[in-house]
């Protein structure tokens, strides 16, 4: 089974596909970064501007021919911190939705501090399993 995950946060988006093999294993198949800067003069308007909407557009169509030529049987797509605080997340939901075919999911402030401490403790893991999550 092949699985994405897309982070939308307030600069980047990042994709990472994975597979899992038939002995369990999982394969990183790709992991990219566009810089679309989503949340620019987020913070005076209250709102996505329509420019950095349509750089997200773009580089979520990129995705979208990445991940169909890939054939992934699942998508993920977490929005962060700028779409929880503007009043047109609206319009990036619609647009993912209409590029990508799946919901886009607004996480909390708490989900995304849980989140991004699951993966920097699953990095811990993957560089010393003897170790990880052992504060000693």
């Amino acid at each position: 089974m092949r699985v994405a995950a897309i982070d939308c946060g307030t600069n980047s988006l990042r994709l990472l596909v994975l597979e899992r093999q038939p002995d369990g294993t999982i394969v990183e198949l790709t992991r990219q970064l566009r810089l679309v800067r989503l949340g620019q003069g987020v913070d005076t308007s209250g709102r996505f501007a329509p420019a950095a909407l349509e750089r997200t557009f773009v580089a979520l169509g990129e995705y979208a021919d990445l991940l169909a030529e890939l054939a992934v049987d699942r998508v993920r797509f977490i929005a962060t911190s700028a779409a929880r605080d503007v009043a047109n997340a609206s319009e990036l939901t619609a647009g993912v939705a209409r590029l990508l075919g799946v919901e886009a999911e607004i996480i909390t402030g708490a989900q995304e501090a849980e989140l991004t401490f699951e993966g920097a403790v699953a990095g811990l893991a993957a560089a010393d399993p003897g170790h990880a999550g052992d504060p000693d």
